[in-house]
């Protein structure tokens, strides 16, 4: 079988989107220009935390959750929305989550590179997030 492999799909996503470092996404979020967006798993954000004031949107309901012609429609987590700035763990499924986004039509849309791990790094307060 001759598939892409995931690594080149993420390769070719990060052609046609906006990567910001987390530097960057640091400083946007302290002076809230943008809503970060964590597309991980519950169960990764139980395990780690999570950034304060970041949203919660799992990467298998974005889509979903943000088309107003969907049954899943969540128009409360995009009321009030700045940029969007998209982190998984390591900025691979972030990636890809966010040319989705572009293929839809979003405009104000982008994703950190290095994901949840280089956030961390630059002391953005995190949270834990209790099971409920």
């Amino acid at each position: 079988m001759n598939i892409k492999s995931s690594q080149t799909l993420v390769e070719e996503a990060q052609k046609s989107i906006e990567t910001l470092s987390s530097e960057e996404v640091k400083k946007l979020a302290e002076s809230k220009e943008i809503t970060l967006i964590d597309i991980r798993d519950i169960r990764e954000i139980w395990k780690e935390g999570t950034i304060e004031n970041s949203k919660h949107i799992p990467r298998g309901m974005l889509e979903f959750w943000l088309d107003p012609e969907s049954t899943y429609y969540q128009a409360n987590k995009i009321k009030d929305i700045k940029k969007m700035v998209l982190f998984c763990a390591l900025g691979w499924r972030s990636a890809l989550a966010t040319k989705s986004l572009v293929d839809m039509g979003f405009k104000n849309v982008a994703h950190v590179d290095g994901g949840f791990d280089a956030l961390k790094k630059t002391g953005l307060k995190i949270i834990t997030k209790e099971k409920k």
